[in-house]
């Protein structure tokens, strides 16, 4: 089991950035992808990125592409999603997630993931 704790999240104007945090514990070996997903109110959990503990390229929902960045230091288990030029519709609840295989643009999939976080609440206001 890997236990997973997002923080960072907060309110910021349009145009600003949050840098979001993600610290994994526990087995952490046996998961080799990390997710961030957001679910605002009324809607589906969305993947917003996706980073794999080996080499291979993120991956990125083209509504953040060019705006977020996900990265991780897996010394320290971690992952951070940097989210700049916030817009309105960014407003949501986020998680991330923990997964066994990575699974290139499908690990944008809630179904990939074994292992979420609470949430750490981002809101952007025009």
């Amino acid at each position: 089991q890997v236990q997973l704790q997002e923080s960072g999240g907060g309110s910021v104007q349009a145009g600003g950035s949050l840098r979001l945090s993600c610290t994994a514990s526990g087995a952490t070996y046996t998961r080799t992808v990390t997710g961030w997903f957001r679910q605002a109110p009324g809607k589906l959990r969305e993947g917003v990125a996706a980073i794999y503990r080996g080499g291979a390229p993120p991956v990125y929902a083209d509504s953040v592409k060019g705006r977020f960045t996900i990265s991780k230091d897996n010394a320290n288990n971690m992952v951070y999603l940097q989210m700049n030029n916030l817009k309105p519709e960014d407003t949501a609840m986020y998680y991330c997630a923990a997964g066994q295989t990575y699974l290139g643009y499908q690990s944008l999939t809630p179904s990939a993931y074994s292992e979420w976080g609470q949430g750490t609440q981002v809101t952007v206001s025009s």
